[in-house]
């Protein structure tokens, strides 16, 4: 089997940069270990543990890409501010989608609603999709890459793009190499029934162990849900997971301070071990990494996915425009246009989330001193937190088309 281009891993990047690219004139084969099947949806069914905070500009990729309407017809739950707080002091600040003149920040959204919207679009084009397989080996040659796939069939192509996340199969088997480490946290996942209403509000605690975020969710029967990060040390982890449901929510209550009352329900509980990944480079000759397959951030202010979708985009615009200039889009000359875009802006994100962790880790008292009087200045400046705002979401300059208003 022959294709123009090859993309691994059919998950929120991978699939919205096939969609992108649909109506290209490439044949694009999309290959994937899972079954590549939309689930049914009922309002009444539980909460998916993993959840995004998409932004403003990852709602337009959606949307260009027709697979919005399918996540809004599934279940979404906006949000206009955001409260932090440090745990260990008094400082505190506060983000509205009103000093941008926006009804919301952003969306909470589950992975898994995104990702069957997707499907309902990759299912309705002339996209190639191979389910239930993975990559088995990897050759290159002057001719391009030669992939054999686990259920024995072999795909020709110039140009393999890996979007299959943080343990990319593909940056592994190509030796792409990259700069990680263990932040020794654990991010304990799950959905909770809170006593009192979430008020559209993300609510985000620096306690000693870790960040704590509490994410509005919403739905039809009027009861209080959000979905919680919960970064505590390993052994913590441990300890947590092995409480009982009363036992967790009460610990949880303790933990964010009782700000939206009694945790009276959780749903089951994931712990996931979080490291920091970054490829020294995101693109060869006929390769590129795009998503968690080139980088993942601590979850401190659930962008990753946003920086992916990012990737994305303006690799499609990269490659339509190389196409319309008759260039051969797997050369290096062509992918690199694509590094050079995105790889300071993810850069940034990522120094940016590491400076946060830090700074609110650290027990010396002249630092908790400092952290605490910054937050309150800052919180006074009201041009600082505009731009802060508009960063987060997505209204910055260097935006694909895709993703501009």
């Amino acid at each position: 089997m022959h294709a123009d281009l090859i993309i691994v891993g059919a998950g929120m990047v991978g699939s919205t940069l096939a969609l992108a690219l649909k109506d290209s004139g490439l044949k694009i084969i999309l290959v994937d270990r899972g079954p590549l099947t939309v689930a049914p949806f009922s309002p009444e069914q539980p909460f998916a543990p993993r959840v995004s905070a998409l932004s403003m500009a990852s709602q337009r990729i959606l949307e260009r890409v027709q697979a919005w309407p399918g996540v809004l017809k599934r279940r979404v739950s906006p949000y206009s501010d955001m409260h932090v707080w440090d745990g260990s002091g008094t400082g505190k600040i506060d983000f509205s989608a009103s000093s941008v003149h926006s009804d919301v920040l952003g969306h909470i959204v589950e992975n898994t609603l995104v990702q069957d919207a997707l499907l309902e679009q990759l299912h309705a084009s002339d996209i190639t999709l191979v389910a239930d397989t993975s990559v088995e080996q990897l050759r290159h040659s002057s001719a391009g890459w030669l992939m054999q796939l686990s259920d024995g069939g072999e795909i020709h192509s110039p140009l393999v793009i890996a979007a299959d996340g943080a343990n990319s199969a593909i940056r592994s088997l190509t030796g792409c190499a990259t700069r990680e480490w263990d932040y020794l946290h654990h991010a304990i996942v799950t959905s909770v029934r809170c006593e009192k209403p979430h008020q559209a509000t993300a609510w985000q605690r620096f306690t000693d162990e870790g960040p704590l975020a509490l994410l509005p969710l919403q739905r039809q029967d009027g009861q209080h849900w959000c979905s919680i990060v919960w970064s505590v040390p390993a052994q913590r982890a441990q300890e947590i997971m092995t409480l009982d449901n009363a036992a967790f929510c009460q610990a949880l209550g303790k933990a964010s301070e009782y700000r939206l009352g009694t945790i009276e329900h959780a749903d089951a509980r994931h712990s996931i071990a979080l490291r920091q990944r970054h490829a020294k480079r995101y693109v060869e000759p006929g390769l590129a990494l795009i998503g968690d397959a080139a980088h993942s951030i601590h979850p401190l202010a659930g962008q990753g996915v946003n920086l992916g979708f990012l990737d994305a985009a303006v690799l499609a615009e990269v490659l339509l425009h190389a196409l319309q200039r008759g260039e051969n889009i797997a050369s290096e000359r062509v992918l690199s246009r694509f590094e050079r875009r995105r790889m300071p802006n993810n850069l940034a994100m990522m120094a940016a989330m590491e400076g946060f962790q830090h700074l609110f880790q650290a027990d010396a008292l002249a630092v908790r001193w400092l952290r605490n009087s910054g937050l309150k200045m800052v919180d006074n400046l009201s041009q600082a937190k505009t731009l802060f705002v508009r960063q987060a979401m997505g209204l910055s300059r260097d935006l694909p088309d895709l993703a501009k208003p």
